[in-house]
């Protein structure tokens, strides 16, 4: 099954075949609030019948909302993990070895991820990579524009696959789904020094514009593009699932949720996966009006999001109280 967001408000189920608006349903985040009172699956508590919409349409319209929203941004949290797919410490080693026979830290933590990321079922395995990309403000909807900092040096996509997850009372997190993820990213900054990664991921990033709901599968074959002026100027695939990782899911899971201040009650949480698939490890430079495309069969609809570059409002200031 499949849920989307409306911006204006309601949920569009697609289970295989025609999407149908659900009756009475204001949110997903509602629908996930119920699931979680009734210790009880998605599937168990949306009501049954809608009228049948056309999804595609109103993607392209640009009527559909990222597919989980909190309704307080402050209490939703946008983060995520790298280094944890197989290929992924290749560009980043690239960014950061600095002579032949040098192995940087990237490439010892990716090493730890191969030795250490899928520990036995109930165990827990070493610790990956984190980073935190902001609060729910910067959830951008698929279609409006990712917006790069006029301080920004890069503004450059990463095709990804992001967890929802609700945290019920007694501080237990609830899975909700899957969907596709750009996870938007400064990567010249980052090639600085790995000491700027935290600098390099706050910055916005799209969900959706569908959520899987259930599993996550083994393996994921998804396409990542760039457009410019209608003309395709990168095109390459991209892999994700347990197949193609260096983490498992719940060990990655583990080591976010692992800290009570993201166990709170009522928070809700988006966490992307990492991936192995960057234009810029291909030399592609980015510019604005181009067009990022990010598609997986299993996640039905493709995330699409122009570039957008913010105006500079030159240094920030502080006034004294």
């Amino acid at each position: 099954m499949h849920l989307s967001q409306l911006k204006t408000g309601g949920v569009i189920a697609r289970d295989g075949g025609a999407a149908r608006l659900i009756p009475g349903l204001a949110s997903t985040y509602a629908l996930a609030e119920a699931a979680v009172a009734r210790g009880a699956p998605l599937a168990a508590v949306l009501p049954e019948g809608g009228e049948t919409v056309d999804l595609a349409a109103l993607a392209a319209t640009g009527k559909l909302d990222i597919p989980v929203r909190h309704p307080e941004p402050a209490r939703m949290y946008l983060c995520g993990t790298g280094l944890t797919h197989l290929g992924s410490a290749a560009t980043r080693n690239a960014m950061h070895a600095k002579a032949e026979g040098h192995v940087s830290d990237s490439m010892k933590m990716f090493q730890m991820g191969i030795e250490g990321g899928k520990p036995a079922a109930g165990e827990a395995g070493v610790q990956p990579e984190w980073f935190y990309k902001g609060p729910g403000t910067e959830a951008v909807a698929p279609g409006d524009p990712l917006t790069s900092p006029a301080f920004a040096l890069d503004g450059g996509e990463e095709p990804e696959i992001a967890g929802f997850y609700l945290i019920g009372e007694g501080g237990t997190p609830h899975r909700i789904g899957f969907s596709l993820a750009n996870e938007f990213s400064d990567h010249v900054t980052e090639r600085i020094n790995y000491l700027f990664l935290a600098h390099s991921k706050l910055r916005p990033a799209s969900f959706g514009p569908e959520l899987l709901v259930g599993p996550l599968p083994a393996h994921i074959e998804g396409r990542s593009r760039l457009i410019r002026g209608g003309e395709v100027i990168f095109d390459q695939p991209f892999l994700s699932g347990e197949d193609n990782m260096s983490h498992s899911i719940a060990n990655l899971e583990h080591h976010h949720f692992k800290y009570a201040p993201f166990r709170r009650a009522g928070d809700l949480h988006v966490h992307m996966f990492g991936t192995a698939t960057l234009s810029f490890g291909a030399g592609v430079k980015t510019e604005a009006g181009d067009v990022f495309e990010i598609s997986a069969p299993a996640f039905g609809l493709a995330l699409s999001n122009p570039l957008a570059i913010a105006a500079d409002t030159g240094p920030a200031t502080v006034r004294q109280l």
